[in-house]
C-alpha cells in the first residue's frame, strides 16, 4: 500500500469514531486549524450514544481539573462549562486502615460535574459549529492506498484519515486490531455507584474527595466524591465486581466516613445501583499508522496511576488535529509529530506505573500507615501525595520529592517507631 504523504489537502475528509471529549476536541481543533490554514475540511463524528437525553451512564467520576479550562479556551475557543458544576473540590482525604491524612488544594480547584452532561456540552458545541454528527456506530473499516472506507450502521463513509476516539469500546478496538497492528491498552475494572444524602449530611461530608488505600488485594483504590446532591462511590482493581463493592461499602473505615449507608439514602431508585466500566493503565501498541490515529483512552494516553482522562483526551485530540493539518496522515507523520507532541504523557508513564506498583505493595504490607504519619509534619511529602492523587504534577517529579533525604528519614523513623 503506498504511504500517504504530507498534510491533509483542501477538501479532505476526516471521520472521527467517538463523540466524547477526545473526538469532539479533535473535530473542533481541526475546524479551527483548517480556517487558519485556508482549508475547507469535511469533518464527521460518529457517535451512537445520546448524551443530551442522559440515556447512558458514564463510569468516569467526572472531576475536571486544571489545565482543562485553559485548554478549552486556548485550543478550542470554548468556555469552560461552569454552569455544569456540582461543586468545587477543596482537597483530598487519604485513608488507610489506621491513618487519615487531609490534603488541601493550594492551586486552582477542580470541579465536579456529571460526565454525561459534560459530554453533551462538548457535542452540542460541535453541532453549533456546523460539524456533522451522525448518530451511528462504525462497524467495519477498509484501508486503501488513497482512502479509508468506514462502514456504519447507516451508509458507508469514505475519508482520507480516520480518528479513533472510542475509549475502551471492545467492538471498535477489535475492528482496529483486526486491520492494523493496534493493541488496546491494559486496563483496570471499575465499579461505580452513588447515593443521595440530605442537605445536612452533605454539608457535613464536605467538599473533599475521600480516597481509600487498603490492604485488600482485590481493590487498588476506592474513592467517595461529593457531586452536588449525591456522593459518587467508586472502586478499581484488576477484577472488581459487585460483591467487591459490597465488601468495600461495609469496610469499617468506609462506614465511618459514610455512616448509616443503609438508611441515609433517599428513595431515589438509582441509589446503590452498580455500574461497571474500565479505564486504561498503559499505552496502547500501534495507536497510529497510515491514515489512522487514536486519541485519549483508546491510545492509552492517560496518567498510569491517576487517569485525568478528560484532560488527556482533549489534549491528545487537539494534538492529533495539529498533526493531520500541519504534518501529515502517514505513520511517519504521526510518529514524528503526534507521538512527540505527547512525549509529556508517554515519558511519565513508567514513573506512574512504578508509583502504582509501589503504592499497591506498600498498602498490602501496611506500610502506608507510617507514610501518612510521616506526612503530618512533612509539607513536601504532603505536596507529593496531593500531586499523586490529583495528577497535578508529573510522577517523576512526585517521586523525586518523595525521595528527598529528610522525607525518607521521617518515613523510616515512623516505620521503626522512633
Amino acid at each position: 500500500m503506498p504511504t500517504p504523504t504530507g498534510p491533509i489537502s483542501d477538501g479532505g475528509r476526516i471521520v472521527i469514531i467517538g463523540g466524547g471529549p477526545g473526538g469532539t476536541a479533535c473535530a473542533m481543533a481541526l475546524q479551527r486549524l483548517a480556517s487558519q490554514h485556508g482549508l475547507h475540511l469535511q469533518i464527521i463524528i460518529l457517535e451512537g450514544k445520546q448524551f443530551s437525553r442522559e440515556q447512558h451512564y458514564n463510569q468516569c467520576v467526572g472531576v475536571l481539573s486544571p489545565p482543562l479550562p485553559a485548554l478549552l479556551a486556548d485550543g478550542l475557543d470554548l468556555s469552560f462549562p461552569v454552569h455544569l458544576s456540582r461543586g468545587e473540590i477543596k482537597g483530598y482525604v487519604l485513608h488507610t486502615e489506621r491513618e487519615t491524612l487531609k490534603l488541601d488544594e493550594t492551586h486552582e480547584p477542580s470541579v465536579a460535574v456529571r460526565r454525561i452532561q459534560f459530554d453533551a456540552y462538548m457535542l452540542d458545541a460541535v453541532r453549533q459549529r456546523h460539524i456533522t454528527v451522525i448518530p451511528a456506530r462504525a462497524v467495519d473499516l477498509e484501508f486503501h492506498a488513497d482512502r479509508v472506507v468506514v462502514y456504519t450502521e447507516n451508509a458507508p463513509l469514505t475519508c482520507d484519515v480516520v480518528v479513533g476516539a472510542f475509549g475502551l469500546d471492545e467492538g471498535s478496538a477489535a475492528m482496529f486490531s483486526r486491520l492494523t497492528g493496534y493493541h488496546p491498552p491494559h486496563f483496570l475494572d471499575s465499579v461505580v455507584t452513588k447515593y443521595h444524602l440530605n442537605d445536612t449530611d452533605l454539608a457535613q461530608f464536605g467538599s473533599y474527595i475521600h480516597a481509600f488505600l487498603f490492604a485488600d488485594p482485590r481493590i487498588e483504590f476506592g474513592a467517595i466524591t461529593p457531586k452536588g446532591n449525591h456522593l459518587t462511590i467508586n472502586i478499581a482493581g484488576k477484577s472488581v465486581d459487585a460483591p467487591t463493592m459490597q465488601s468495600f461499602l461495609h469496610h469499617p473505615v468506609v462506614r465511618s466516613t459514610l455512616p448509616h449507608i443503609e438508611q441515609a439514602g433517599s428513595v431515589n431508585a438509582t441509589d446503590l445501583r452498580f455500574y461497571k466500566g474500565r479505564f486504561p493503565r498503559s499505552l496502547a501498541r500501534h495507536f497510529y499508522g497510515d491514515r489512522y490515529v487514536l486519541v485519549g483512552d483508546a491510545a492509552g494516553l492517560v496518567r498510569a496511576f491517576k487517569g485525568k482522562g478528560v484532560t488527556s483526551a482533549v489534549l491528545s485530540g487537539i494534538r492529533a488535529a495539529h498533526t493531520i493539518v500541519e504534518a501529515g496522515i502517514s505513520a511517519t507523520a504521526f510518529h514524528t509529530h503526534y507521538r512527540s507532541a505527547n512525549h509529556d504523557i508517554i515519558s511519565d508513564l513508567p514513573y506512574g506505573q512504578l508509583m502504582r506498583h509501589l503504592t499497591i505493595t506498600f498498602a498490602r504490607m501496611h506500610l502506608l500507615n507510617p507514610v501518612l504519619r510521616a506526612a503530618q509534619n512533612q509539607p513536601s511529602l504532603q505536596s507529593a501525595l496531593f500531586d499523586a492523587v490529583s495528577a497535578h504534577d508529573q510522577y517523576r517529579l512526585v517521586m523525586a520529592r518523595t525521595l528527598q533525604p529528610a522525607v525518607v528519614r521521617s518515613i523510616v523513623s515512623e516505620m521503626l517507631g522512633l
